[in-house]
Formats: structure tokens, sequence, C-alpha cells
């Protein structure tokens, strides 16, 4: 029996079957309709993607805003604020992407569907949906993943934001630096819930075969593999990576660097990894299938994610890819900044460096590989706290329960 009907709003939905689009909300949409809701999707239009169609089993509606389909450049691609930051020209679109995005939510929800509204980020979408639910009296939820509340600040911005906070039946975010900041917008009585986005727990069954094939691709002589997986941005800090590298091979530590990804600043980072002399010790693999990341990460000795504080504000607000690396079992060294302190403990779930530093990175690394008993007692602790907190089926139940309680209300 279905418990209700939901439709999802997003910017940010794979457009056809192994995009590189993360598929996190694809993933919470999936396993919400495993536990009987009725999850439906609408997202913008790309070029090359249907308009609508069905992917693992959710159904997804994209609305184009511009014509023709390859003017459509505001959205994915690393993302809006990236593709804003890339070319100023994007932002001509973004009247007619409000506009087309508020005129097919109000044809979806007057269709008489829905039960619930879940929009997913603040702006646009908490906006569009605040406008849209509350004159249909839908339920509105809005979750909240970071860059929306750490970017476009002030004035307008911070208005704007507030307005469609205080309209919302549920609010959610996905760690403890999100929460603090969404609390500076609303009143602390506001219905915000901390329900970190979830994380695949179960191996495939070929696993163990594709990390030994991995291992074979990329470690050479025994020699250590370190890895990053991620956007290559320049908030994700791949540029202190580098120089860690090179700091690290400097010492005489012989390791090899494992880059998997994608992005606006990849062709600076190969150039980057030139400049520093080090480009025989590391390899750029691009953008890898999800089902892949788990593999690669497994395969590495550890795992390094020196994630940087923007200059537009924004931090990492939860970073999933560390709480993989630990469900892989591979030691974590991290910025000590955003959410990613929801899930690294220090000395105990991983190690933390300060942001910027690749010195500290590169002895956090040669820490790691001299003690043994270090590394095996940070991927025991790492492994536990990722099974415990942060599967996609906790995230799921965690919605699940929210949902029901705002049934509830409604009824």
């Amino acid at each position: 029996m279905i418990k209700g009907r939901v439709l999802a709003l997003t910017s940010n939905f794979p457009r056809w079957r192994e995009d590189s689009t993360t598929p996190f909300v694809l993933h919470l949409c999936r396993e919400l309709q495993k536990i009987d809701w009725q999850v439906d999707v609408l997202a913008p239009h790309a070029p090359g993607a249907a308009k609508r169609g069905t992917i693992e089993g959710v159904r997804v509606e994209r609305f184009q805003y511009m014509w023709p389909s390859s003017w459509q450049t505001v959205c994915y691609q690393g993302g809006a604020m990236g593709n804003l930051r890339r070319n100023k020209l994007n932002y001509l679109q973004l009247p007619f992407l409000l506009f087309f995005e508020w005129l097919s939510l109000r044809r979806k929800l007057l269709s008489g569907k829905y039960d619930i509204l879940h929009s997913h980020w603040l702006l646009p979408q908490g906006f569009i949906g605040r406008l849209t639910a509350s004159s249909l009296s839908i339920p509105h939820i809005i979750t909240i993943h970071g860059g929306d509340i750490f970017g476009l600040k002030g004035g307008i911005f911070s208005r704007t934001k507030r307005f469609a906070l205080q309209g919302a039946a549920g609010i959610t975010v996905n760690s403890s630096v999100t929460e603090k900041a969404v609390l500076k917008l609303v009143a602390k009585t506001s219905p915000v819930q901390r329900i970190p986005m979830g994380i695949k727990t179960r191996e495939s069954p070929d696993f163990s075969g594709k990390v030994d094939e991995l291992k074979g691709l990329y470690k050479k002589n025994g020699t250590p593999l370190l890895i990053f997986t991620g956007r290559l941005v320049e908030e994700k800090g791949v540029a202190d990576f580098l120089t860690a590298i090179k700091i690290l091979l400097a010492d005489a530590v012989e390791v090899r660097a494992l880059i998997v990804g994608d992005g606006q600043d990849k062709g600076d980072m190969e150039h980057l990894a030139e400049e520093l002399g080090i480009a025989d010790n590391v390899v750029f693999t691009g953008w890898q299938p999800s089902e892949l990341i788990p593999c690669f990460l497994a395969a590495a000795d550890i795992f390094v994610g020196p994630s940087r504080t923007a200059a537009n504000g924004w931090v990492e607000a939860q970073g999933l890819t560390f709480v993989e690396a630990m469900m892989a079992g591979t030691p974590v060294i991290a910025s000590n900044v955003g959410g990613i302190v929801d899930s690294v403990y220090h000395e105990k779930t991983g190690l933390l460096v300060e942001e910027r530093n690749p010195a500290q990175i590169a002895q956090a690394v040669k820490r790691l590989l001299s003690n043994s008993s270090l590394r095996a007692h940070l991927q025991k602790n790492g492994r536990e706290m990722a099974e415990n907190n942060f599967s996609r089926r906790a995230s799921a139940l965690a919605f699940d329960t929210l949902f029901s309680k705002v049934m509830q209300c409604r009824n």
C-alpha cells in the first residue's frame, strides 16, 4: 500500500543512466520507493536528455527552459554555481529557468497527484516550491545540501532564503554546519532536522575482483596509492593534494596518486602536476561510474580530501566521499572544515589537517604509512561509523518518519 505521493523538485538529477551527475537524489528517491512512497522527480532539461523517462525505477520529467535545448547551460556539468562562475552569460538564462520551473511545478501539482512537495536545494527550488505549494495548500519540505545556504549571501538572497524557509512544513540539513547556517536565518523553533544523505553499504558481487583489477592497473611495485575522488574544482583542494605529493617525493617517500573525477579545473590540475614535476606519479582517470567509486577507494591505501573554504563562503557541507572511503576500509585524511567533522573524528575515524596546508597533508600521509596499528584503528572505527550512521536506508527511514508526520498533520 502506498503511504503517500511525493514530488521531488531538484536541479541535480542524472540525465541518463551512468551520467556523471551526482546521483544522491536518485538514490534517496529509490530507497523511499522501497518503503512504499511513490516518488516522482521534476528537474531541468539538458541537451541530450529525454523529456520524460524512468531511471532505476524513478519517474522523472524534465522541463525545457531555453530554445534550442543546446542553449541550456545553467545546470549539470559541475552544478549551477560553478557554471555561473565560469560563464557570466549563464546569468541571462536564470529568469527563464525560474519561470519554467514555476510553470512546470504548478502544472504538476495542479494535477492533484501529490501529497507532498520535496524541494532539494534552497535556491531556486525552495523558493519556487514555497511560491507554488503554499498557493495550493500542499505541504512543502526543503532539503538543504550546503552550497545553497553557504553561497549567494546577503541582501535579497538572504531575504529570499528566509522567505522559503519560513513557509516549510519541514526542513532537513545534512550536517551540523549546515544546520547552524540555517538557524541564523530562521527561528530556533523552526522544524529543522538533521538527515545526512546515505551511501551504499553493501558490496556488489564482483567487488573483490574489480578491486584487484584496479590495484593491478594503478599500484606499481607495492608503491602506496593515495586517492582523491570528487569534482575537480578549486574548493575541493586538489592543488593542495598535488603539492603534498611533491613534498612527499622530495622527502624520498615514494607514492602514487589517483585522481578520480572531472570538473572545470581538470586541465589546470593536469598542468599543475606537470609544473610540479610529479606527472609520472599522478593519474587522472576522469569521470567514473558511481558504482565503481567504492572499488577505486578500496584499491587505494589512503584517501585524501583536502577541501577548502571558498571565497564566496562555500564549505564542504557533508562530504559523502569521506564516508564512502571509510566504508571501503580506506584510511581518511581530511581538512578540518565544514560538515566533514561530523564523520571524520581526529585519530578515531580519520586524520584532520588544516585547510590549504599541503605540508600537514604530507605529514599525515607519512604518519599513516609508518603506523600500521593507527591505520587499522581508523579503518575499524571508520567502517563502523559509516555503517551505523550513513546508510541509504537509514536516511530514507528518517525521511519516512518526517513525511508520515507531515501527512498526519495535513489530515
